[in-house]
């Protein structure tokens, strides 16, 4: 992997682990609120898993596999 190729990683894995930390927190405003209707904290879930998700296959991608 060339140096250039990790630092745009590491970008976009930042920028994926604030929207991360948004929804988390607007879910949680939601709740809070009491207005939280069901399709929409569904949708804001479910792409806060999805995004989890590619954060994973990113940092699979930083750190090498060590075997042991």
């Amino acid at each position: 992997m060339t140096e250039d190729m990790e630092q745009a990683l590491r970008a976009e894995l930042a920028q994926l682990r604030q929207e991360h930390r948004d929804l988390d927190a607007a879910i949680a405003a939601m709740t809070e609120t009491g207005k939280a209707d069901a399709i929409q904290m569904q949708r804001l879930k479910k792409k806060k898993l999805c995004l989890k998700d590619r954060i994973s296959a990113i940092e699979d991608k930083l750190l090498p596999d060590i075997i042991a």
